[in-house]
């Protein structure tokens, strides 16, 4: 095999790699907000679920919540499910881990906002809602983007579990590659386009760093 056909190859598998990466993420950050806030509820069933919850995600392997996620329809409901589902298993999978990982960063961060900046938003008459979309999370974003950035390019590299359930991404692809062509170059060229990957995400996230640079964080 020629290292022009390897590449296409291994950049197919990259397609799958990117989809997982981008919903992921699309469907886990706003998730994780929405978890934070439950978390943070005065409500103590409510905390108490949410607290298990993101316990259970953070303290088991993604690879066990992907196979849990996968097969667990079948034996505990003896659902029958197509092979389509293994995609849509990986997505569920990760968005719920990672959602449980962004949670608790969307939290720091919104406890480490002085309660004073609540205190001065309600004497110039902001409503709750509006203090918070227009104060509070502009700060808090600030403040968690280096933590975002640090999960965002692990999740690129934990795309690569998919194969645990038979959805073949990119390493998957180079694992089949370097077995056929009994070669380490097929992992050569997936560890570049991992880090390809990786800097683009974290040149993007720098940017994003830099546009919040407007909220001073003292």
């Amino acid at each position: 095999m020629n290292v022009l056909t390897m590449l296409k190859l291994l950049l197919s598998g990259m397609g799958m790699t990117a989809l997982i990466f981008f919903v992921t993420l699309i469907l886990s950050l706003p998730l994780g907000m929405g978890i934070a806030f439950c978390r943070m509820s005065k409500n103590p069933v409510l905390r108490g679920i949410t607290k298990v919850y993101i316990s259970i995600m953070r303290g088991t392997p993604l690879m066990l919540q992907l196979l849990v996620v996968r097969y667990g329809p079948y034996f505990i409901f003896r659902a029958k499910l197509s092979d389509s589902y293994d995609l849509y298993a990986v997505l569920i999978a990760f968005v719920i881990n990672y959602a449980a990982y962004f949670a608790e960063i969307y939290r720091s961060g919104i406890e480490s906002i002085p309660q004073g900046q609540y205190e001065a938003a309600r004497l110039l008459g902001f409503g709750k809602g509006r203090t918070f979309t227009m104060i509070i999370l502009p700060q808090v974003i600030k403040r968690v983007l280096p933590s975002i950035t640090n999960e965002t390019i692990t999740l690129v590299k934990d795309t690569s579990l998919a194969f645990t359930i038979g959805v073949i991404e990119m390493f998957t692809r180079a694992k089949q590659i370097a077995a056929a062509e009994t070669s380490m170059l097929p992992y050569v060229f997936a560890g570049i386009l991992y880090y390809i990957f990786n800097y683009a995400v974290a040149f993007g996230m720098e940017k994003a760093e830099k546009a919040f640079g407007y909220y001073e964080v003292k």
